[in-house]
């Protein structure tokens, strides 16, 4: 299950769903996959997009 590696959100719906929803954004940072929801990903998005990890967020 998807949960987002900064605020904790879980997907709406399929508990059983493996995959993120595809308004979810992933990142590779050092060397580990993290999930984000589409609230954070809208906020954060340019720093995203700086590829600024997340814990300087």
């Amino acid at each position: 299950m998807a949960t987002c590696d900064f605020c904790g959100t879980t997907p709406v719906g399929d508990g059983d769903q493996d995959p993120p929803p595809l308004t979810w954004t992933t990142a590779v940072e050092n060397g580990r996959q993290r999930v984000f929801c589409d609230a954070c990903s809208r906020e954060h998005l340019r720093s995203i997009e700086a590829k600024l990890d997340s814990e300087w967020w």
